[in-house]
Formats: structure tokens, sequence, C-alpha cells
């Protein structure tokens, strides 16, 4: 009865253990990453490949990079607002959170190198504007524009990974950039709340971006042919239906959370609006995709969102 007694503990002690990390490094909103590296894949008209498998694994490494260093820079304002989380409640050592965010972020360019000098040139950026934001400039007013050149940095490591190319994947970049500039700028009042503008910015945003990602985008034609004619275009034309669909999800995700938290900003509904604004990164990934013609691509992105939803129900993801 003894050794079952301590066996339990053992179990209910790694379950813990396990759960503190899971809300550290905000499991749920992993699920956003991927979508990045194959949206960008999909702007350079190239399908995805293994080289675009390695830029998503260093993709999430460099996010999780980012999530641990978040906690360990905030842990003395999280210990005075937020001392349930995993730092200032004790359950994982600063030092432990610190070490992580080293390792993860050398798996990051590691991954990257494998994937090509292109993808190094841009994981190493990306990096940097990563660890940059979390020690330095998150409390400052470029904050929301340094975390949302770390977004659209993450596409382009899609697209220079897949072809070594990143100008075709700019026009998504600087569009996926956008929301998570809406987004950051609404989380720097998720709690203490008290502010309608960021949100009502938020909303806005929201909206000009449902407009501009349900126009299909112009195609790329591909490499000249032997006579020096132009070949056909090396990506399909746009199912409009597919892409129409994707952005009122897109809208829908942000655009409610965002409402509530204009008309009542009180801290709740702001992280309500966060929460939804991150969410719907996944959607607007997917129209993006099939708004450069990769049908195929953005259907594989917008399944992610119903996973990321399932977890976000038990681990928050701000």
């Amino acid at each position: 009865m003894r050794a079952e007694g301590v066996e339990g503990r053992e179990v209910a002690r790694r379950a813990t253990r396990r759960r503190a990390w899971a809300e550290l490094l905000r499991l749920p909103a992993l699920f956003t990453v991927p979508g990045d590296a194959l949206t960008g894949a999909a702007a350079t008209g190239v399908r995805p490949n293994s080289r675009t498998l390695l830029a998503i694994g260093s993709s999430i490494c460099l996010y999780e990079a980012g999530m641990a260093l978040n906690d360990w820079a905030d842990r003395e304002e999280d210990a005075a607002e937020r001392p349930h989380r995993p730092l200032p409640s004790g359950r994982i050592r600063p030092a432990s959170a610190l070490t992580a965010a080293c390792a993860l972020t050398a798996a990051g360019l590691a991954l990257a190198a494998r994937a090509g000098r292109p993808a190094l040139t841009v994981a190493t950026p990306l990096a940097a504007t990563v660890w940059t934001y979390d020690l330095a400039l998150k409390h400052t007013p470029a904050g929301p524009v340094a975390m949302a050149a770390a977004r659209g940095l993450d596409l382009l490591l899609g697209a220079a990974a897949t072809t070594g190319r990143t100008r075709e994947a700019l026009p998504s970049a600087a569009l996926l950039g956008s929301h998570t500039l809406a987004v950051t700028t609404v989380s720097r009042r998720e709690t203490q709340g008290g502010s309608t503008l960021p949100p009502l910015a938020a909303l806005a945003t929201t909206a000009l971006l449902t407009r501009l990602v349900t126009h299909p985008s112009p195609l790329p034609t591909g490499q000249p042919d032997a006579a020096g004619r132009d070949a056909v275009p090396v990506r399909p034309s746009v199912d409009g239906a597919l892409r129409t669909a994707l952005a009122v999800a897109y809208a829908a995700t942000a655009g409610r959370p965002y409402t509530h938290a204009a008309l009542n900003p009180s801290p709740p509904l702001t992280q309500r609006a966060v929460g939804g604004g991150i969410r719907a990164t996944i959607p607007l990934q997917a129209a993006l995709s099939a708004r450069a013609g990769a049908g195929l691509t953005a259907v594989v992105i917008a399944a992610l969102a119903p996973i990321g939803r399932k977890y976000a129900r038990k681990v928050s993801v701000t």
C-alpha cells in the first residue's frame, strides 16, 4: 500500500510538472505556427517539401523559445499580476525557463541551417527579433511592431526554405504581420483593461484584412520556356468559395471578441479578445494560402483550428 501511495504521488507530481510546462509554453498557441511556413510556401507557388517541414520545426522551436523567455523576463511582473503562472508559483524554476529558451533557440537555428542557407538567413534575424522583443522592446511602443516583424519573418522562413526565395511571399507576410500588430497592441492591456481604442483599431484591421484576402492575388508566371515564351502560371486559379469561407471564419473568430472588448474593455474581455486574435491567425493563414491558389494547403492549415481550440479549453493561450 505504501509503495502504491508513493507511486501515485510521483505520477501526480509528473502530471503537475507537465501541465506547468504546457502553461509556460502556451501549447495551444503552437497550432498557429505551422501555418506560417505553409503560407510562405504557398505564396511562392511551390508545393511544400522536406525543407518546408524543417522550416516548420524551426518555427516551432523559435516560437516556444519566445514563450519561455517571455515568462522569464516577466517573472517579477507576473508575481504581482499573475501569481498563478508557472514561474511565480514556483512550479518551474526561472533558470529552467531560461535554459529552455536557449536550447529551443539553438534547435530552431540548427533546423533552419538544415533547410539551407536562405532559410538560416531568415531564421537568424527572426531569433534576434524574438529575444530583443522579450528582453528589451516588449514594454515600449516598438513592442507590437517587433512582434509583427517576427510573425512576418516566420512566414518568409517557409518561403526561403521551400524555394530559396522570399519576394513573392512579402505581401502575405505584410498582411499576417498587420494582424499580429493588432493582436499585440490589444494584449498590452489584457491585465488592466480600460481602453476601447486598441480593440476598435484591431476590429478595423480585421475588416480591412478580410476585404483584402477575399480578392485573388496576381498569379506569378513561371520561368520562360526553351523558346523564350512565358510558361503557364505555376499555380492553379484560386477557389473563390474557399477563400471567402476562410476569410469569413477569420473575421468571425477575431471580430466578435474584439467587439465585446471595445464595448466593455474589462480585463476578462480584453483577454478573450487577445485569445480570439491568436486563434484567428489560423483561418487568416489558410485564407492567404487559398488566395495564393494553394487550396489543399489552405485546408490543411484550417484543420489545425479545431485542434488548437480543443486544447485551449485546458491551457490558456494568453
